[in-house]
């Protein structure tokens, strides 16, 4: 069952994709992300609870319009849930049940040997056949800002196919802000008070 999503979750993806928008304008031909390219669509990443939230209420949407599909991200999900528990040596670095992933500086150590252990791994919720993401209108704020240049603790990052040719000045100015409000930590713990939910997880686990 879906969780309700805070109202203003729907105001946090409107500014996101504004801002995608514009950066993609700045960005031009350097920009290469097009629908088919599943570079950004293998190996599983931690996602929070707001992102879990809206994928669980895109799905029931799908599985009004579209049980078939629906059904078919369901089983992909299933599936992947059961090869990262059971195959990936070390198991999943969290509670296999609740795929809520452990938290602390050793856990974060665990995760990223999980993710490099499983970087072939698709998502779910990509549609092998057509290289589309069935949930799109629903999906997580990772997947929304990848590609364009972001600002992390590492520096200014990009898509490793993207910005061939760019100097780092030009890359630079097609910058996307990223939650310049502060939205997304406020509707967290709007929602935890609503659900009770707390913590990170993976898309396959949250559907």
């Amino acid at each position: 069952m879906s969780s309700p999503l805070p109202s203003g979750d729907r105001e946090l993806v409107q500014i996101i994709d504004s801002a995608l928008a514009e950066a993609a304008r700045k960005s031009g031909e350097w920009l290469v992300c097009r629908p088919g390219c599943t570079q950004c669509c293998m190996g599983p990443f931690a996602i929070n609870q707001l992102d879990a939230a809206r994928l669980r209420q895109g799905l029931a949407e799908l599985e009004v319009s579209d049980p078939q599909r629906a059904a078919r991200v369901r089983e992909r999900a299933q599936q992947s849930v059961a090869r990262l528990t059971l195959e990936i040596p070390g198991g999943f670095p969290g509670d296999p049940v609740t795929g809520i992933l452990d938290a602390g500086e050793e856990a974060e150590q665990r995760f990223d040997e999980f993710t490099d252990l499983a970087e072939n791994e698709p998502c779910p919720v990509l549609d092998p056949e057509t290289g589309m993401c069935d949930l799109y209108s629903s999906r997580p704020m990772t997947c929304r800002v990848f590609g364009p240049p972001i600002r992390s603790e590492g520096g200014l990052g990009v898509c490793e196919l993207c910005f061939h040719g760019a100097t780092d000045e030009e890359t630079a100015a097609c910058e996307m802000p990223v939650d310049p409000r502060g939205l997304e930590p406020v509707l967290l713990k709007e929602l935890q008070k609503t659900t009770g939910k707390a913590g990170e997880t993976i898309i396959a686990f949250c559907l």
